[in-house]
């Protein structure tokens, strides 16, 4: 893991950060050359990425201490300036919200915007989900023995906390593992300070990020080979929210989040919540579609 890319003086420059920045830039191009096709204005991508990078880190950050509020308690200041600690489904929400109001005000159609949006935010998502995985966020997996399973003892969330709650729901996993005994022994500090067990050092997790890596570049062509359809507005973007949410349920699965209803996350309950939104507005502007062909006919 690599949580700090360099150093210049004082300032760190983080590897969570730095792909957040790659991300929104590449949804910006993205969504701006979608906006010329639609000859629509392509510069006002820019101000739509700005502002879903101002207000959709503020809702990440904002549901993530919501999520950890007994940790925030605890430690407000650390918590609230930490270089990770983002919940995606927050962000998006405030996000959108906020991209929604200004477009509005722009008295350009929303629905015309969002089917870029759509393209541009399924391979964001994947490319930032690359920072989590080389900070160590904590947004990794389950233990796993495949090959590619990854150690994250230098990354900002160590194994030996994240997984806590894991085996306390999987009492026949802590031992298989060695939980207690390896987490017993401390064999050093990372480059933040934080101290390394040797339960970090050789427990692999499934590397969850770069699933979503992977899911988003496949959704992202999928997504695009679409887009020159005689879809009506705003369909691309439903079918996007279909395929994403599909993507997270899963991918939740493997996930280190807490259970709240019939054994499923909160982000997996937010998912199936967005999958029906999402099928339900594709039925909705099918049905418009089809009645406006008809009545032009």
């Amino acid at each position: 893991m690599i949580p700090v890319i360099f150093e210049i003086g004082p300032v760190k420059i983080y590897s969570y950060g730095l792909m957040l920045g790659i991300a929104f830039i590449l949804g910006s191009y993205i969504l701006s050359l979608e906006l010329e096709r639609k000859k629509l204005q392509p510069n006002l991508a820019s101000t739509i990425t700005l502002l879903a990078v101002v207000f959709g880190i503020a809702g990440a950050k904002l549901l993530y201490l919501i999520e950890h509020w007994s940790q925030f308690l605890k430690d407000p200041f650390d918590m609230a300036f930490s270089a990770g600690g983002l919940t995606w489904y927050g962000g998006f929400i405030v996000g959108m919200t906020a991209v929604f109001l200004y477009v509005k005000s722009k008295k350009v159609t929303f629905l015309k915007i969002l089917d870029g949006l759509g393209l541009a935010l399924i391979l964001a998502y994947g490319v930032g989900r690359v920072g989590c995985h080389l900070s160590g966020d904590g947004d990794y997996g389950n233990p796993t023995r495949l090959p590619w399973g990854t150690i994250y003892a230098e990354g900002v969330a160590k194994p030996t906390v994240m997984l806590r709650d894991y085996f306390e729901r999987f009492p026949e996993e802590r031992s298989v593992w060695r939980y207690d005994s390896l987490k017993a022994i401390h064999t050093g500090t990372d480059r933040l300070g934080k101290t390394i067990t040797r339960f970090d050092e050789v427990t692999t997790c499934h590397p969850t990020p770069i699933y979503e890596l992977i899911l988003g570049v496949v959704g992202f062509i999928f997504l695009w080979n679409l887009r020159k359809k005689d879809f009506p507005d705003g369909k691309l973007f439903m079918i996007y929210l279909m395929v994403a949410s599909t993507f997270r349920f899963f991918v939740e699965h493997l996930r280190l989040q807490p259970r709240l209803f019939v054994g499923l996350s909160e982000a997996q309950l937010v998912s199936i919540g967005l999958f029906v939104l999402g099928l339900a507005g594709m039925i909705f502007l099918n049905k418009r579609h089809t009645t406006k062909v008809a009545k032009m006919a």
